[in-house]
């Protein structure tokens, strides 16, 4: 499954359009985000947000490469030219999706109720995002290394940041504690739905998969080059499905990076 990148737009239209629903428009600039002179033409039937919408809902049902410029066009009933005059190219379309799912995500703003303790709000953050990858799949086919800086995003970073100031760490090591958990949560929650991704495509489930290769162990596997593996095997430290492993795994990472943070 081939990757891409967001935060590949032009800088400028790129932010006018993430953020185009929290700014005053200029009066050549409509709330939808078209520049029309007074007069000329009907309103139009679509806005950015439609368009946004559309983009998320195909490449739900059928994958993001099926959410290009040509493919949305058709969807939404409009020539691929028409589209262009809400959303420049494929590449802040593709900004503009990343950022809407990451804005869904329940996250308390400021003044806004949330759990009292520090870890239930990490918590609360890790069950958003990871709930967010699977009803969006192929969010796990998109690089932010360099990422929509929209309000989807802030309000995520925003949220995390808050839950940790009242640990008395300094300003520093707060915002890199916050980019760690960051790290491991987006991470792990992207792996996952890679899973699913695979599984969905090739009809197999990842056990399938490694049942297939059980000669691995019975011709192949060598227990003096790896006894470390061996001894866990004997010790039944080994779980029963990959996914239930994944689950365990990702559980213990958690509580014991949240342990490192607590001062």
């Amino acid at each position: 499954m081939s990757e891409r990148r967001s935060g590949e737009g032009q800088p400028d239209k790129t932010l006018a359009l993430l953020w185009r629903n929290h700014r005053q428009p200029t009066a050549a600039e409509p709330v939808d985000g078209v520049a029309r002179k007074r007069g000329a033409g009907r309103r139009p039937s679509l806005n950015v947000d439609d368009v946004v919408q559309a983009g998320i809902q195909l490449a739900d049902d059928k994958g993001l490469a099926a959410a290009s410029m040509g493919g949305l066009a058709k969807e939404l009933g409009v020539g691929t030219m028409t589209l262009y005059t809400y959303v420049p190219s494929k590449e802040e379309l593709l900004d503009l999706m990343v950022d809407q799912v990451l804005g869904e995500r329940e996250l308390p703003g400021p003044g806004e109720p949330r759990p009292e303790d520090w870890r239930e709000q990490v918590e609360l953050y890790s069950q958003q995002t990871r709930a967010m990858f699977q009803r969006h799949l192929w969010l796990s086919q998109v690089s932010t290394i360099r990422p929509p800086v929209g309000p989807g995003m802030l309000a995520g970073r925003e949220y995390l940041l808050s839950a940790l100031l009242g640990l008395g760490l300094g300003a520093l090591e707060t915002n890199t504690a916050a980019l760690a958990i960051t790290t491991y949560v987006d991470s792990a929650a992207s792996l996952e739905a890679e899973s699913q991704l695979v599984e969905r495509a090739t009809g197999q489930t990842n056990d399938a998969w490694w049942y297939e290769r059980n000669e691995l162990w019975e011709t192949y596997f060598d227990v003096d080059r790896h006894p470390a593996m061996t001894t866990i095997w004997h010790a039944d430290g080994y779980q029963s499905s990959t996914r239930e492993a994944a689950a365990d795994s990702y559980r213990y990472g958690l509580d014991r990076l949240l342990d490192g943070i607590q001062p």
